[in-house]
Order: C-alpha cells, then structure tokens, then sequence
C-alpha cells in the first residue's frame, strides 16, 4: 500500500447571523496538487460526521486520487451552534453549499475537483451541482432521496417488514409523542440493522457517528427529526426533482438493495440528470461503502479515473 500524506486543518467560514465565528474542520489524504482529480466526500445526517465516511480514503492509498473529508458546520469537529437549535432560518442547505463553496476555495481545488454525497450528503452535492458551480468535474450521489416525500414514503413501506411487535412499538411512541423511551430507541435500531446497515456488529465508525448526535442533536433535530423513517424538521418538504435536469456533469447514482433510499426515490436521479450511471448494491442497506467496501471503492475508483 503506498504511503500517502495525511493533513488536517481549517478553515475560517464567515456566517454574519451565526454570532461568532465558525470554522470547517478537514482532513486531507494525498497531494491536492497531483494532476488527480481530487474528491470532496459529503457526509450525512444532516449532523452527523466524517467519521463513518472515512473509509473512503481508501481511494488515496490504492487509486491515488487525493481525498478530502470535513465535518460540517454544527458537526464533530467543526463550530458548534447549540444556541441555533430549531432555527430554521439559520440552518438552511444554502448554509452549507456555502460552507463547500468556502472549504473548496480554502483548499484551492475550487476550479478542478468531483463530489461525493453520501445520504444527506447527496442531497446537498445534488442542491450544489444544479447551480452548475464552476469546477464541478464529477458527481457521485450515494443513498440518497431526491425528495423526502419519497424517502417517508419508502420508509413507511419497510416499517411493515418489521416484526408486528416492532411496528405497535414505534408507532405507539410515535403517536403519544415518547419517543424518546427506551423501548423506542430499541425498535427504531430493529429498523436500522434491517435498512441503515446490515453489517453485525455494527461498525465502529457508525457507531461513532452516530454518538455525536447524542452530543450536539441541533443540526439533526432542526433539519431532520428523531431517527431516519420520522421526519419532523425542515427538511420534510426538500425535494430536488425539478431542478436534476441543470446537472451538467457526469454522475454516478449508488443505492443498496435494502436501503431505505428504495429504487423509487432514486429514479427521478435517474430519468432527470442528462449524463447518468446507477449502480445498485445486491448485499447493502443504506452504507454500502462500509457493507461492500471493496466493490464500492472499484466501482467509485474506476468512476473517478476513467468514467462511464
């Protein structure tokens, strides 16, 4: 395996209504001034963090494409604003397409680079490829609805897949509005080993993820909800499908057999972008870069240096 250099750092991001000042927290793998077209990888929640994403480094070692990881403003290592929790105002996707715009100038890759969102993260690459930035030069969209209606809807049709005794559960705490009981929090994982990731045990690195939440929930409770499937925040109504056809570039569309993000809520990726390949994983939920690893890296990999 080739050695490959490893730098963190930040980057200063100016946010007027934030109150104080905010940094993005990167970590880059290999040399940004290679000739390779370096990758900008889109963690998920929103308000979760590069950790569980970080094996995709794994690029750098054995492709030699340099890879750059972040945590987004509200998350891990970034700024934290936990007095902005349930401003809707504040935490909008425009904030954060900002914030990508600010990290890619920062790194100086802003004229030459490919994305890769991973869940939110996608959503949030897709938001930021439709305003045709310049530079874009791939796009790599991973698990990830082009409408929450269509992901809710979806995740409505696997809840009925669970055991009969999972399904009272939640939708009891759901409907008295306890959930955060414990016998909630149970089934809620019953649906996440079934949809999210079915790898047993579940990584360390999504499991590290996830306790950020626990830590600092503003980002995910504003913009998202609870869990995965109950969808409260401001996010309910996001929809991307009538802007997709304003994606110039080449994209790659990822989704796992048993996702949550079910054919269904990719297809409008799929019929609207003009320059578009979907690729589906037959053993994977929702994390196939931690539930197929080797097949994600060839199929990103060979993406990434030679196309479709």
């Amino acid at each position: 395996m080739a050695s490959v250099k490893i730098v963190e750092g930040e980057a200063d991001f100016l946010v007027p209504t934030a109150g104080k000042p905010c940094k993005t927290w990167y970590r880059v793998y290999g040399d940004l001034k290679s000739g390779v077209l370096p990758l900008v990888v889109l963690h998920g929640g929103p308000g979760v963090t590069h950790e569980y994403v970080e094996n995709v480094s794994q690029l750098a070692y054995h492709n030699g494409i340099p890879v750059v990881l972040y945590d987004q403003l509200g998350n891990g290592l970034s700024t934290h604003l936990p007095e902005t929790m349930g401003r809707t105002d504040f935490w909008t996707v425009q904030l954060f397409i900002d914030e990508l715009h600010n990290l890619l100038h920062h790194l100086d890759i802003h004229a030459n680079y490919a994305l890769l969102g991973q869940s939110w993260g996608g959503m949030l690459a897709s938001a930021f490829a439709a305003q045709q930035p310049e530079g874009l030069k791939k796009l790599i969209i991973a698990n990830s609805p082009a409408s929450m209606q269509l992901w809710m809807e979806a995740a409505a049709q696997l809840r009925l897949k669970l055991p009969q005794d999972v399904q009272e559960t939640l939708n009891k705490h759901e409907a008295e509005g306890t959930i955060t009981d414990e016998a909630y929090q149970r089934a809620t994982q019953v649906f996440y080993r079934h949809f999210l990731c079915r790898r047993v045990p579940m990584p360390e690195s999504l499991k590290s993820t996830f306790s950020w939440i626990e830590k600092d929930p503003t980002v995910y409770m504003t913009m998202n909800g609870p869990n995965a499937f109950f969808i409260t925040g401001a996010l309910k109504t996001w929809s991307i499908i009538d802007e997709l056809h304003k994606i110039s570039v080449t994209t790659l569309l990822i989704n796992g057999r048993y996702d949550v993000v079910q054919d269904s809520v990719v297809e409008p990726y799929f019929q609207r972008i003009p320059k578009v390949k979907w690729v589906q994983f037959a053993e994977s939920a929702h994390g196939p870069h931690l539930e197929e690893t080797e097949r994600f890296m060839e199929v990103v990999g060979k993406f990434l240096l030679q196309g479709y």
